[in-house]
């Protein structure tokens, strides 16, 4: 299994940014894909999940913020990522639900 996230880059506070995630070597449309995110000195945390059937789930950090999505003929999971906040500033890693894999993620940062 292979994840490649991209899409993360320096935005103001306030701003806006779409992440997305490529990921091959599985079944993707038949796989829950979640979105987490890691900041420095702080432990893995969920961002948001996107079943197989296309139900979202958001943190209640995010919630009304991000959006996630699938492309299922892209094998690809988006972060819609609105309302910056400097607390949003992490390396966000995509990975399907039912596997262990973590791939190198791609990092945000919000200035203030």
């Amino acid at each position: 299994v292979q994840l490649q996230a991209s899409g993360g880059g320096l935005v103001q506070a306030g701003g806006s940014l779409r992440l997305s995630c490529v990921v091959s070597g599985i079944i993707f449309s038949g796989n829950t894909m979640d979105w987490y995110r890691q900041a420095p000195g702080n432990q893995r945390e969920w961002v948001a999940t996107i079943t197989q059937m296309d139900i979202p789930s958001y943190a209640d950090s995010v919630k009304g913020r991000f959006t996630i999505s699938r492309d299922n003929a892209k094998n690809s999971v988006y972060l819609q990522m609105n309302s910056l906040k400097a607390e949003d500033g992490a390396v966000y890693y995509c990975t399907p639900r039912r596997y262990n894999i973590w791939g190198q993620g791609t990092l945000v940062t919000v200035s203030s």
